[in-house]
């Protein structure tokens, strides 16, 4: 059965993933949009994010039980391949039976499965960008996505700095486009590669 959520879901992973295999061997050191994060150190952390949803979504773990198996870098000897497996088993977590109304325990409480992946779906879009950037990759992405992103963000935009994972929303350009919104919500310019 068609579902817009997972198909946004797949689409962003894919996104991601043809930006992964197009990380050259001298580039995993590269720095990227977000602060201290080398190119390596986001498709960990992207990586390591997949890692969590079979274990919270298909298996109903806590994070409590889950532990510090996914901390630190876990890509291994081979990123790409660790990407992929990690990728595909996030994919298939949310696409099982009945998964996306299931509860999930997050550090932040119980979130419905369909919250979950829709953060998901923003997280993977917005690295996309920045590994795009890093890379020097083609920094446009899909309207579908943008869009999708932009209406699962603008509600929360506000408090995301709180966490310490996102610098402060910046002033968009007037008239600026969908993804200059987006990433301008998420405190990311979106100029110039090295403006």
């Amino acid at each position: 059965m068609d579902n817009p959520l997972l198909d946004r879901h797949g689409e962003a992973l894919d996104l991601f993933t043809d930006r992964v295999h197009a990380v050259r061997a001298d580039q995993w050191g590269a720095p990227t949009p977000c602060a201290e994060w080398s190119v390596r150190d986001l498709v960990s952390h992207l990586t390591a994010e997949q890692l969590w949803v079979p274990p919270l979504v298909g298996e109903g773990r806590t994070m409590a039980e889950v532990g510090d198996a996914f901390d630190g870098d876990v890509l291994g000897d081979d990123p790409v391949a660790t990407w992929d497996r990690a990728a595909a088993a996030s994919r298939a977590a949310f696409a099982g039976r009945g998964a996306l109304e299931r509860t999930v325990r997050l550090s932040f409480g119980p979130t419905r499965a369909d919250a979950y992946c829709s953060q998901m779906v923003l997280d993977a879009v917005v690295h996309t960008w920045d590994l795009s950037r890093g890379i020097g990759a083609n920094e446009r992405l899909p309207r579908p996505l943008v869009d999708f992103a932009l209406k699962e963000v603008a509600p929360y935009a506000d408090s995301l700095p709180q966490s310490g994972l996102f610098d402060p929303p910046l002033e968009p350009p007037p008239g600026a486009d969908a993804q200059t919104r987006l990433l301008a919500l998420l405190g990311r310019e979106s100029g110039p590669s090295g403006a």
